[in-house]
């Protein structure tokens, strides 16, 4: 099983693609000139790139800053994180569930998207009401705002 780390660019990969690039590395065309053509390809070194196409900066940011709901699904290859419901403590009779969309590769303020869903409780059945417009911006902002902390602290560890 492979897991993601950070590559020197900032982006999440896997050991194999990393390998793979090292390889590549002070190559005339960055690999086997003739592949272009399909000359003397080996089928068994192909390598299938499995990395995952969203920003890391902005996939961490966005696990962050939601930490404190509990996550329904989160698909790093697709960008989407989805939340459970979540009542805060202090309004126990509303509820709120996200769904972040990760857009990008690049850490971008259009990068990111997410949607707000709120219930409330009438009697005995949870209703769908109306969030504040704002809300969704703020949290858009919020992870953000997040990203460019990470972003920096990776630059200055190099």
């Amino acid at each position: 099983m492979e897991f993601p780390t950070l590559d020197k660019h900032g982006e999440v990969s896997t050991d194999v693609e990393q390998e793979r690039a090292r390889k590549e590395e002070g190559r005339f065309f960055g690999g086997n000139a003739l592949d272009i053509f399909n000359f003397g390809d080996d089928k068994k070194k192909s390598v299938v790139r499995s990395g995952i196409s969203v920003n890391s900066f902005l996939w961490r940011a966005t696990l962050d800053t939601i930490s404190f709901m509990p996550l329904s699904s989160a698909d790093p290859f697709g960008g989407v994180v989805i939340t459970d419901w979540y009542a805060p403590p202090k309004t126990p009779k509303e509820r709120y569930k996200l769904s972040v969309f990760i857009l990008s590769r690049q850490l971008r303020a259009n990068g990111i998207r997410v949607a707000v869903h709120r219930q409330k409780l009438d009697g005995s059945v949870w209703r769908s009401s109306n969030v504040a417009n704002d809300t969704a911006v703020k949290l858009e902002n919020q992870i953000l705002t997040r990203a460019r902390q990470l972003r920096v602290a990776s630059l200055k560890v190099k």
